[in-house]
């Protein structure tokens, strides 16, 4: 093993498929009445409770990792003399990643012989879990830290990442969209999809009328974009929506069953952000799918 595959929490990556893969886990810290709490293990998180909990007017906020965090993570496997490949969140909606590659910079300067490729995935949940899984593959190739940047970084390009929620609100509290004119009127039944676009931020980039034509819209850009699709692995992400969630992976194997889908519920940091009923599609596409609608 040259390198050690890391990433954080908001990958949305299943507990047993992070240990079967043997990627290092860095925690996003979420807060609920003033106390800290991080989700290390998804396995065990209630999804369903902590959704209802937060339609019914619970309040939870986020706040980033610090460079100082970054560094004491980093730390271990440098003095065991192992580069670092960290695939982060998205510097679009979060200045996480900067605080990451800052941390890399500082503590490289105690091991200079050593390198840390901080892989921006421009997406969140698992835009950012999948690249993940394929840094910890490219790793057991026994490829190098800078030889799988750049496999991974091609993947970041090609790595759709669409979705749509039920309330733009919670979105909007957050300043994760980009585009505020494009809120629509719920009242109306009209429901957004939105995107990660090519700087890793959240844009809407269409309306549909009611949530059933929603999760088709979703399923129909798959059918279109995605490349190859049974060779490899679709994510799903859903916020207390297992139900649509199940519908949309039908849809994907209608008309072309990818090689597997992996569906999750959104963790806490990420899911806070997107609001219950946020339902989402991952699956890889040609390079310049982030400027599709």
């Amino acid at each position: 093993m040259r390198f050690v595959a890391v990433t954080d929490t908001s990958g949305n990556l299943p507990t047993r498929r992070i240990r079967k893969a043997d990627l290092k886990i860095i925690a996003f810290p979420y807060f609920i009445d003033g106390r800290e709490y991080t989700c290390l293990d998804t396995d065990s998180f209630h999804g369903d409770e902590f959704y209802a909990r937060i339609k019914a007017g619970l309040k939870v906020t986020t706040s980033q990792i610090s460079p100082q965090q970054y560094m004491e993570f980093y730390e271990p496997w440098l003095k065991q003399g192992l580069d670092i490949v960290f695939v982060c969140m998205s510097s679009g909606i979060s200045g996480s990643c900067n605080s990451a590659r800052i941390g890399a910079e500082m503590i490289l300067e105690q091991y200079p012989q050593r390198r840390i490729e901080v892989i921006d995935t421009l997406g969140a949940s698992l835009g950012e879990g999948l690249v993940a899984l394929e840094a910890a593959r490219l790793r057991d190739l026994d490829l190098s830290a800078e030889e799988a940047a750049v496999r991974l970084r091609d993947l970041v390009q090609r790595m759709f990442n669409v979705f749509t929620v039920d309330d733009l609100m919670h979105l909007r509290r957050g300043g994760r969209l980009s585009n505020m004119a494009a809120i629509v009127g719920m009242v109306l039944n009209i429901k957004p999809l939105l995107k990660g676009n090519e700087e890793g931020k959240i844009v809407s980039f269409a309306k549909v009328r009611g949530r059933k034509k929603s999760i088709e819209e979703l399923a129909a850009r798959y059918d279109r974009l995605a490349v190859d699709p049974e060779h490899q692995t679709v994510g799903i992400a859903q916020a207390g929506c297992r139900e649509d969630a199940d519908y949309l992976a039908g849809l994907l194997r209608r008309n072309r069953p990818p090689r597997e889908i992996l569906t999750v519920e959104y963790e806490p940091v990420t899911g806070s952000h997107v609001g219950p009923g946020a339902l989402a599609l991952f699956f890889a596409s040609h390079k310049q799918v982030r400027a599709e609608v």
